[in-house]
């Protein structure tokens, strides 16, 4: 949606560079993910880089001498830095964001120790890998996720993670709370795959491609459900998530209409104005309704209407 609304932007017809761009910002999505997760890694290096520091100091005082490690041995931790799934994923991708900017690590390991989560975890006397996945996921969720310097760090890095935080950091987030105790000679943490097969990949080219390709026939299917509305008057964002769902209606038989509703209306309360969803719907309703009497909406599968 955010590719077509550029393309009509800047009045481009280079379908080409346009799809290009498009699959460089999902790519970039990946990055993100791998730098969300790094930092976990690099909080915890960091960490037990200041234990071994002060330790050695001149004049160390006892504790310094004789540090809580419970943190640096945290288990879940020590997982992500042991993952050869991670490393491989960010030699490949180039990933080296908080060894040029190690003062967000420290900001973050600042916020951290001033947490509930932190203290609270550090005087507990149990040591299980229950309750160190526990706090790792409570950490991420509750003082990393939300940290404002990091946050506005991303958005200043590249601009079309605005929209993809929220995401990775879901998905973060639930791949810690499923983590379970490393097993002999198996890798203990996988890194997430962008595309869930081939076919995701391309259901991203198709649509978009058929969307921009049949733009004027796509438009033409919702006009005349729209008598008191002037064509200039229906919102730029609005006109391309009908298209959209429009496209997949008609053209993939094998995604079910409700699905193409639900999707597209959470796609108009997110990003165009209050009343939209509801005039999406109903317009994509009528639409629905026209298509089932003529015989023009074909879905094949069990459960598809």
């Amino acid at each position: 949606m955010q590719s077509i609304y550029a393309m009509h932007q800047n009045d481009s017809d280079n379908l080409e560079k346009e799809e290009k761009f498009l699959f460089n910002s999902i790519e970039n999505i990946r990055d993100l993910y791998l730098i969300m997760l790094s930092a976990l890694v690099e909080i915890r290096n960091s960490e037990e880089d200041f234990i071994e520091k002060s330790s050695k100091k001149h004049l160390a005082t006892a504790e310094e001498r004789n540090p809580n490690k419970k943190f640096i041995n945290n288990k879940v931790l020590n997982m992500l830095s042991e993952s050869n799934s991670l490393s491989i994923a960010m030699a490949d991708r180039n990933i080296n964001n908080w060894k040029n900017n190690d003062d967000y690590i420290l900001l973050l390991l600042e916020d951290i120790r001033k947490s509930d989560v932190y203290q609270n975890y550090m005087e507990s006397k149990t040591n299980s890998f229950e309750e160190d996945r526990d706090f790792v996921t409570n950490l991420f969720t509750e003082v990393i996720a939300p940290n404002e310097k990091l946050y506005e760090y991303l958005e200043d890095y590249k601009l079309t993670w605005v929209d993809d935080i929220p995401v990775v950091n879901t998905l973060i987030a639930k791949q810690l709370g499923q983590m379970t105790p490393a097993e002999e000679d198996k890798e203990t943490f996988k890194v997430s795959r962008l595309y869930k097969d081939l076919d995701d990949k391309d259901f991203v080219k198709d649509l978009f491609r058929k969307t921009v390709l049949n733009n004027q026939e796509l438009a033409k299917e919702f006009i005349d459900k729209t008598p008191n509305w002037d064509t200039e008057r229906i919102a730029e964002i609005d006109a391309i998530i009908l298209k959209m769902a429009i496209c997949e209606f008609l053209k993939f038989p094998s995604i079910p209409v409700k699905v193409t509703i639900n999707e597209y209306l959470e796609i108009a309360k997110e990003y165009s104005t209050p009343k939209s969803s509801i005039f999406i719907n109903g317009i994509l309703d009528n639409l629905i309704k026209d298509y089932q009497a003529s015989n023009k909406l074909i879905k094949t599968g069990r459960g598809l209407m």
